[in-house]
Parts: structure tokens; sequence; C-alpha cells
């Protein structure tokens, strides 16, 4: 391919496998760069957004309904990166009468000039389930590789806008000069700042090292909000427009006596007691835009705010979190802040961090005083607390890995003892927390409790026992035993635990308490 001709979906689909086979960073960075470099100016963004795993368009209305019937794949590679986006982008727009016809010819085109390689990934793109082993930190370093700037300057304009490929068509157009046009935009969402984990409220505070805001750790759906004007836009965590659906925030914010205002916080569904409802409900509510005011009516939402990043034209991304609180009082009302205490004193940070969870939240997040806003970043200067949830679970099942797991046993099925019946009920899956020793030793050992199989499935004898952290447990209809595990991750397995002594569906189902 030389530099004059178009960037195949061909090309990038060989460069998303390459970087799926290896481990080494940087030799993810090295395929991505090679590509970035070949590609046109206005392939750039395209091409480096399908690299970070989703489509340029945020919604491109195509589910698996639209995608379960292909036409036959193409022969040879012919499609261009750039005829795949306008596709996408023709598809995205497709609303009202005769959508779905419309739509089903746009792909019955598409796929058709797809080979069965490309199908697959495209697939995975639309679904935004591609698993290519690399990081948007990956692709930022790639980016900064080829345009000849500073990895930093990619990363602080990648913290002012969703779109990686936006900041790489910038980069490799003006350079530095042109990233430092980046900047926080009332009204355009910035990446949130992520808190790194400790295992106590101690450590936590160590890390810290010196006064620190603890902040009651919320079990909500995080939410960015800004105000300009009398227009008020809610983001999610993923920086999704969800406005439509959370008029309590709206009404909220547009009652501050600010006229520009960008706000970092939570919103959450409380019992009558104060109590935070199941995670599912405030999860369900703030997912739904069908029918917001009966639904508000049946499960109104609680709003509370943790952070202030601009007010009325001054940006505070780089102000000390001290002066962003002390702000934020002035600002924003009590009721709509979250509790919060200043302490360097574990004692006390303890106890309140033993006050929130009897209350039922999750835990805490302790605050550096003086700790920046690390827009999309996991900066050291924030450390969440939250008590640790264990159980002794069966493996049933596990699924053949994909990208840099392939060729071992991976997503492992989980089952809890029915003490009614005596057999095994499934709670959930998982492949977080295992190390790559774990995953050959558990290759080798599931091979070995072998049944039968069903696909990429591997059932098993139910005879291992692994030890699990979850972060709760939530109401599902999609298992038999009518809850499902919040974020499962593998701590051992338990060789001294036979299936007998595994925890039961009941030990489970009281972690998420009255319903």
């Amino acid at each position: 391919m030389t530099d004059n001709e178009p960037v195949l979906l061909a090309d990038l689909v060989r460069t998303s496998t390459e970087v799926a086979a290896t481990r080494s960073r940087t030799a993810k960075t090295g395929a991505i760069a090679a590509l970035l470099r070949v590609a046109e100016p206005d392939e750039v963004e395209v091409v480096a957004t399908y690299l970070s795993g989703v489509p340029r368009q945020r919604r491109t209305g195509l589910g698996y309904r639209a995608l379960e019937h292909l036409p036959h794949p193409a022969a040879e590679p012919l499609l261009t990166v750039l005829e795949v986006d306008a596709a996408l982008e023709k598809v995205s727009g497709l609303t009202g009468t005769g959508s779905r016809a419309a739509r089903a010819a746009v792909v019955d085109e598409l796929f058709g000039r797809a080979t069965e390689a490309e199908q697959s990934w495209l697939r995975a793109l639309a679904f935004e389930n591609l698993r290519q082993g690399a990081q948007d930190s990956v692709l930022l370093d790639a980016i900064a590789q080829v345009a000849q700037v500073p990895a930093a300057a990619v990363r602080r304009a990648a913290m002012f806008t969703p779109s990686s490929g936006e900041v790489a068509a910038a980069a490799l157009r003006g350079g530095a000069a042109e990233l430092d046009r980046f900047g926080l935009v009332p009204g355009r969402p910035v990446r949130p700042m992520l808190a790194a984990s400790a295992p106590d409220v101690a450590a936590a505070l160590e890390a810290i090292d010196g006064p620190a805001a603890v902040d009651r750790k919320l079990d909500g759906i995080r939410v960015q909000v800004h105000r300009v004007g009398d227009e008020v836009t809610v983001y999610t965590r993923s920086l999704d427009d969800i406005t439509v659906r959370l008029p309590e925030v709206v009404e909220a914010v547009a009652a501050l006596p600010a006229e520009v205002i960008v706000l970092d916080g939570e919103v959450l569904a409380l019992g009558a007691d104060g109590a935070p409802r199941p995670f599912q409900e405030t999860a369900s509510r703030a997912g739904s835009s069908v029918d917001v005011a009966v639904l508000r009516e049946r499960l109104p939402l609680t709003t509370v705010f943790f952070d202030l990043l601009h007010l009325d034209g001054r940006d505070l991304l780089d102000a000390p979190l001290a002066d962003r609180l002390d702000l934020l009082g002035t600002a924003v009302p009590a009721e709509l802040r979250v509790p919060s205490v200043v302490t360097d004193d574990p004692a006390a940070a303890q106890a309140f961090s033993d006050e929130t969870v009897a209350a039922g939240h999750e835990g805490v997040v302790v605050k550096a005083l003086t700790s920046r806003y690390d827009a999309g970043r996991r900066g050291a200067g924030w450390v969440k607390v939250k008590p640790r949830h264990t159980f002794d679970l069966v493996v049933l099942a596990v699924e053949w890995g994909s990208g840099r797991r392939e060729g071992w046993l991976s997503n492992i099925h989980l089952g809890a003892r029915d003490p009614a019946t005596g057999g095994l009920v499934m709670l959930g899956k998982t492949f977080k927390g295992m190390t790559d020793e774990m995953l050959a030793w558990q290759t080798e050992r599931f091979l070995s409790l072998e049944t039968s199989r069903e696909g990429h499935v591997v059932h098993l004898r139910p005879e291992q026992v692994v030890e699990v952290a979850i972060d709760g447990v939530q109401a599902s209809t999609r298992y038999p035993g009518g809850i499902a595990l919040r974020f499962a991750r593998v701590l051992r397995y338990r060789d001294d635990k036979s299936a007998e002594e595994a925890d039961t569906v009941d030990d489970v189902r009281r972690l998420r308490g009255p319903t």
C-alpha cells in the first residue's frame, strides 16, 4: 500500500488483529502508528477512532437483530474505511417510518462488500465489543509518535473530547500548536477523572499524604452536568447525552445562581428511609427515555455533586481541590453536595467510612486537597475504598478467550449452591483478575474437567471452587436465581474446598438486602 492509496478496511482489520496478538505495548503502539502514517488526512480520524474500538458515530442504530442474518461475504477485500464510515453515518441517521427497511438495505450493501473477516470485525465494532488488547492510552502514544509531539500534549487534548480520532486528526494536521486549541468548553463533555483503589481507609490516607476530603461513595450513575445560560445538558461517564431522561438534574442545576457551570456528580434512587435502592433500579431509570414523567413519579432520583470544573468563565481543572470545593460550596446548596469530611486522622476517616457503609452506600473516596482534576485519568489524588464482598463459588463452564487470551480458557461461569435442591445456580461470568499464570493453570485444569462443548463454551464437572470479589448483587431475569453478580473478579482458586462447601445462593442474595 502506498501513501496515495486509500486505507482499506482489510488494512485496519489486519492491524487490529496484530495488536490483539501481541502483549507488548511497544509492538501495539508501533502497529497502530504504522497504519496512521499511511492514512490520508481525511482518513486519520476514522482510522484512529476505529482502532480505539468504537465507531465514529456515537450510536449506529445497529443492534443484534439488524446484524443477525448477513449476506454472503465478498471474496476479496475492496472496502475502504471511508466507505464504511459513510455507510455507518447514513444508517445512524435513519429514523421514523421505513427506517427499518432502509437500515436493512444499507447493512446488506455494506456487509455484502465485506469479506468474512471484515464482517466479523464490523459486527464487533458496531456492538463496541472489539477485544484488541489496546487501551486508549496505547492509541494516544501512537498518535504522539506519528505526529512527533510530546505524549503529554496528546493526552491533555484527549481530556476534552470523547473522540481520540479527533485528537489524531488535529495532531497530524498541526502538531502541538493544534493540540493546544483543545480545552474545556462548557456544553461539551470532558472525560471524567477516575480514582485509584486502596484496601482500607488508612492506606488511602497514607497514599494521599496530607489532609484529605473523604467523600461518601454512592452506588449511582456518574453524571457531568453543563449549564450555559438556560441550556442544561447531562452527560454520562461515557459522555453520552441523557438530558431528557433526568429532568430532576436539569431542574436542580437550572435553579443555581450561576450562568455558566460544569459539575461532576452522581444520581441515585433512595428509599423512603434515605437508604440507596438497588443499583439496577437507578440504572434502569436513568437508562430510559420513554414515559420519563411516569418513571420520575414512580422512582425519583436524588442528585448530588462532588466537584466543580467551571464557574462563570473560570476553568477550574488545574485549581487544587480545596479551591474547587470552596467554590462548590458557594455555588451549590448543601442538599445537592455529597456528604464529606476533611481530615488527616485515620480514625475520623474510618468512622465516616463505617457510617457511610452502615447507611447502605459503597464506601468512600479519599481525595488530596491539593489534587487537580485529571480528566480522563485514574489520578493518584483520588483513592477509593470499598469493603470487599467475597464468595466461594463453583465454576460451571468456561469460554475460550480471544485477542491476547486466544488459546486459553478464560471467561468462567459462576454458580452458587441451592440449599433447596442441592443443585447449582448460575449467577454470572467473569474474566477479571486472571494473571497469565492463572490462565495457563486453569486451561489445563478445566480441560481435565470437561464434560461437553457448545461452540466456544466448555462445560465442566462442577468441582472447582473459586473465590471471587464482587461489588454487589442486582436483580436479573437472565439467570435462574433471579440475581446477578456485579463486577466479579477472581481472587484465587480454592483447592482446599469442595463444591459442597461453596457458598449458597441465599448467602449471595442476602448481600442485596431488602427490596
